[in-house]
């Protein structure tokens, strides 16, 4: 069978190692309730509610990959879909690659999803397979800036002025969610190829760009937002009290 004769296969890789240090003391991130239910677990509920997925791939920090596993057996999940735990690592980019190395063969369609990011609409997730089984190697949902943004010089303390180096134009900018999607390839030959120091890359996409690939933007959703701080947890509080009322969700 040819490459393009191979049938479609979609899995989703959510990296959920990380701690959350923004949003306090207390369980990682991604283990914080929102409405009684694990942020992880919502992440996990919104990719497995397209019918496209075929397997969610969760990284667990190393430590927690037998509670994560647990969680995922206590909570009632689409059956259409197949769940696997696998230890993550020391940063982001390197949990991605533990993901996809745990991916099986005949994956064509790999969406990469932040577990913070728990609300995102299955119509966000369907419009990103969409473009890449159309041919995109890579793709990311995003939303239009709405804030002038500046471009500055940082300053070398905290709270210190900072000079204003460039206003970008705004009409050009875009904000980047999750989930992103890829060509399986595509993304493994980024992850092998694109070395990053520090805390490596928190953005597949840009991974891809330095392969010299095309990126494409397909719509974002305003509930794909991140729940990074207090704030973002009340609002997501609140988009989940409508949903039940409008929805019974």
């Amino acid at each position: 069978m040819s490459d393009d004769a191979r049938p479609s296969r979609t899995a989703v890789v959510i990296p959920a190692a990380g701690r959350g240090v923004r949003l306090g003391p207390g369980a990682p991130k991604a283990l914080r309730a929102l409405s009684g239910t694990p942020m992880l677990i919502h992440a996990v509920r919104a990719m497995a509610a397209s019918r496209a997925v075929s397997l969610v791939v969760v990284v667990a920090p190393p430590e927690g990959a037998a509670e994560v596993k647990n969680l995922l057996d206590a909570h009632a999940l689409p059956e259409r879909t197949d769940y696997l735990v696998v230890p993550g690592g020391d940063t982001r980019q390197e949990s991605v690659r533990l993901g996809l190395e745990a991916l099986p063969e005949g994956i064509t369609t790999v969406l990469v999803h932040d577990a913070a990011r728990p609300l995102v609409p299955v119509d966000t997730v369907d419009a990103v397979i969409e473009a890449v089984r159309n041919g995109a190697v890579a793709v990311v949902p995003a939303m239009p800036v709405t804030d002038t943004v500046k471009e500055v010089e940082p300053a070398g303390r905290p709270g210190d002025p900072e000079q204003v180096v460039a206003t970008p134009v705004r009409a050009r900018l875009r904000a980047v969610q999750t989930p992103q999607g890829f060509d399986h390839d595509t993304l493994v030959d980024a992850h092998a190829t694109v070395a990053l120091a520090g805390e490596g890359a928190t953005d597949d996409a840009g991974m891809v760009e330095r392969l010299g690939a095309p990126v494409v933007v397909v719509p974002g959703h305003e509930e794909a937002f991140k729940v990074t701080r207090p704030l973002d947890l009340v609002l997501a509080e609140a988009v989940l009290a409508r949903r039940r009322a409008n929805d019974g969700f």
